[in-house]
């Protein structure tokens, strides 16, 4: 009867995957972060910015801490828990910003929390990278965009960092006076105030 060879080649692999599965801490990014490409009528219109509106939030999370342009934007004690978001809405309804007029770009943000199944995790989110060519984002056509700036630099967007539970987003709206009304009959729609996700990470 022939002898099977002992199966020493596949202790090490097991050992790599059980130490990958118990690691606690998740410093480093596990994935390549998405960015995402800006609508049309932001190439075809490009209005650039050079400050910004800033506010983080958190949704999910245990302790979680952002700071951003030298001070904490968000500082939630080590054991406090992060509600799930409140409404399907949410981000429309309740999001607005918290500090205004920061200069392009301060340091990248740092973000400190843990996700719901106790995994400590710690990120740098590089704003300047992120929007590096300091575009607003819209929808706006030019024939429909109201002078609402003068020369190459519009008004201030305003950029929010979400955290939930695995993840960073990283959204950026801004308000656009527009021709038209937007919402037919209602003379008081003449804007366009989208929110976009620019960027996003799990962790």
């Amino acid at each position: 009867m022939r002898r099977r060879k002992p199966m020493r080649h596949r202790v090490l692999p097991l050992i790599v995957i059980a130490a990958a599965l118990t690691t606690g801490c998740h410093p480093a990014m596990s994935t390549q972060p998405s960015k995402i490409q800006p609508p049309p009528e932001t190439l075809a219109v490009p209005l650039r910015f050079a400050s910004h509106n800033f506010a983080a939030h958190c949704y999910n999370t245990i302790g979680c801490q952002v700071i951003y342009n030298g001070r904490y934007q968000q500082e939630d004690g080590a054991d406090q828990v992060a509600p799930p978001p409140p409404s399907p809405k949410y981000r429309k309804e309740l999001w607005d910003s918290v500090e205004i007029d920061i200069h392009n770009f301060p340091p990248p943000a740092e973000v400190r929390w843990k996700s719901l199944d106790g995994v400590q995790h710690e990120a740098k989110v590089d704003m300047a990278a992120i929007f590096k060519d300091k575009l607003i984002w819209h929808k706006v056509p030019k024939s429909d965009m109201a002078d609402f700036f003068s020369g190459p630099v519009a008004g201030d967007p305003s950029i929010f960092l979400e955290v939930n539970d695995h993840t960073i987003n990283v959204y950026t709206k801004m308000f656009i006076p527009t021709r038209t009304e937007q919402i037919p009959g209602n003379k008081d729609s003449n804007f366009r105030n989208d929110l976009f996700l620019v960027w996003t990470h799990a962790y």
